[in-house]
């Protein structure tokens, strides 16, 4: 998630996640499910679901599969109930790092992520203690060979359907939004045809960390590694600076 090789290492995680494809889809599967349980399986007007929804599809997830997910859990009646905890902490060299967890077992996921921080040499923290490092936004990502559009003709039909930001790259685009508007802007760029290498609500840092010794980034890999392996842990941010 570094800003400033955003593309590599969206490739590093599309192929990491191809190669976990099932786990992926069960994780995303799982947010599906509290969503329609939530706010109902209409995504016109549960806009968590359009979210997640939106997250599925920039991760590949067919839309069959996609479908097949909501009917479930629509018609799903006493099935587990999952609960949203967010972790927060330290990795080597003070990178922030924020975990976003979905677990029936508060406890087990609690000691699995103190015991990744462990790892990696790093350590957990209290709620907030690193969360003001980060600005809440949605944010999609474009490949340039992805559209036929000119950088002016996407700049605007993302500004107009209320985007906040786009930054252009050597190898593609960014578009910034409110979290609020990720949804609509979503929507227009799909309806547009457009494909979209990423596209979710994140947490985007404020700031970026190094690490410069071999040791540190090791340490730190493992870390991220026995979170991602974890079936209770939907997301991880951090402001490593990758490059």
């Amino acid at each position: 998630m570094s800003g400033h090789s955003k593309f590599a290492n969206i490739k590093h995680k599309k192929a990491k996640n191809d190669a976990q494809k099932g786990k992926v889809f069960t994780k995303i599967g799982r947010e599906i499910a509290v969503a329609v349980k939530e706010g109902g399986s209409d995504p016109s007007v549960n806009g968590k679901l359009r979210d997640i929804i939106a997250k599925a599809k920039s991760n590949n997830m067919p839309n069959d599969t996609i479908q097949r997910s909501i009917k479930k859990a629509a018609g799903e009646d006493g099935a587990v109930n999952y609960e949203y905890i967010t972790y927060e902490g330290y990795g080597p060299n003070g990178v922030a790092v924020i975990v976003e967890t979905l677990t029936d077992n508060k406890n087990r996921t609690a000691g699995n992520v103190r015991s990744a921080f462990t790892k990696g040499n790093g350590n957990m923290g209290t709620s907030g203690c690193v969360s003001f490092m980060f600005d809440k936004k949605g944010q999609i990502v474009i490949e340039r060979e992805a559209t036929d559009k000119d950088e002016d003709e996407l700049m605007m039909l993302a500004i107009e359907a209320g985007a906040d930001d786009f930054e252009a790259e050597e190898e593609g685009f960014t578009i910034t939004t409110a979290p609020e508007a990720f949804g609509e802007v979503h929507a227009v760029l799909e309806n547009a045809g457009i494909e979209m290498a990423e596209a979710s609500v994140t947490m985007v840092p404020q700031t970026w960390t190094t690490l410069t010794s071999e040791a540190d980034i090791k340490a730190f890999n493992k870390m991220i590694d026995l979170l991602e392996d974890d079936d209770d842990v939907q997301e991880i941010y951090h402001n490593w600076d990758e490059e």
